[in-house]
């Protein structure tokens, strides 16, 4: 079993952003903070994965290595929200919602069905697709930013955001809990000995909970940054990601459980609005 890994994933994580954050604090108490101080926790970074590399193993490294990014991208938020300028905070509040999707994805994963984890579990590396969207909210952003600040200085919107990342991220990880050892982020083809069709709780409001829960969650990030052209951009490759995801899967499904997937089909929605799911494929 690999539960330790998400005991390694939680402390490595704490202790980059405790890190971070005494560096900061010294910083700025003794000599005010200069940008290009950064080279400082670059070196830190570097010297906690060299630590890692010499006294875990390579599993263990490597889960290491990921939660220490992500304690320093979570550390680079809040000095972001706490020492620049307003039209800047959001995209502080943004790394923090950022790496707290990533790293609780992965300890879901630890403690529900460790069989499968690995550094995969992560998802920092889910795709080109996930890659460059990414970057590109970051691009709109900065641009946005420099030409007109003003619209990066909105209370509403970003908070509209926060809620959304929030609720859409409990429910995913409510999916994640509930299904156990029947979830896995890749499309099962083949039937497991102990893979069991799960309806109850997340599953009786809709058919695929941890996707409505990370197509919300995708639709606040680009709230919170108030990125008006990415807000579109990712609702509609979000939306057609889905379609094909869950049209893909439930043909799996059906074969895996026949009837009794139609069934359920016909009690309870996707969950997703105008994604109907595979309705049409013939259980032989």
């Amino acid at each position: 079993m690999q539960y330790h890994l998400g005991f390694v994933a939680v402390y490595s994580f704490l202790v980059a952003l405790a890190t971070f954050l005494a560096y900061e604090f010294i910083l700025i108490s003794y000599d005010g903070h200069n940008l290009y101080l950064i080279w400082i926790h670059i070196i830190n970074y570097k010297i906690l994965c060299i630590l890692s590399k010499l006294t875990l193993s390579p599993p263990s490294h490597e889960v290491s290595v990921r939660a220490f990014f992500l304690g320093y991208t979570f550390g680079s938020g809040i000095l972001i929200y706490v020492l620049m300028a307003e039209s800047w905070r959001t995209f502080g509040i943004y790394a923090a919602v950022l790496s707290t999707f990533h790293l609780t994805e992965y300890l879901a994963i630890a403690f529900t069905n460790p069989a499968v984890l690995s550094v995969d579990s992560f998802v920092l590396n889910h795709s080109t697709a996930y890659t460059l969207a990414a970057v590109s909210s970051w691009v709109e952003f900065l641009i946005e930013r420099f030409f007109f600040p003003q619209m990066k200085e909105s209370l509403v919107v970003p908070l509209i955001g926060i809620a959304f990342c929030v609720l859409g991220d409990l429910l995913r990880k409510a999916a994640i809990l509930t299904a156990k050892r029947n979830f896995n982020h890749i499309v099962q083809d083949e039937k497991a000995s102990d893979h069991e069709l799960v309806t109850h709780g997340v599953y009786s409001i809709c058919r695929h909970p941890s996707y409505v829960g990370w197509f919300y969650w995708s639709v606040g990030t680009q709230l919170i940054l108030q990125n008006p052209v990415c807000l579109i951009l990712y609702t509609i490759v979000s939306w057609k990601f889905f379609h094909e995801r869950i049209f893909i899967e439930e043909i799996s499904l059906l074969r895996f459980f026949g009837t009794s997937y139609m069934k359920y089909q016909d009690r309870v929605g996707t969950g997703l609005p105008f994604i109907s799911g595979c309705r049409n494929f013939r259980v032989d």
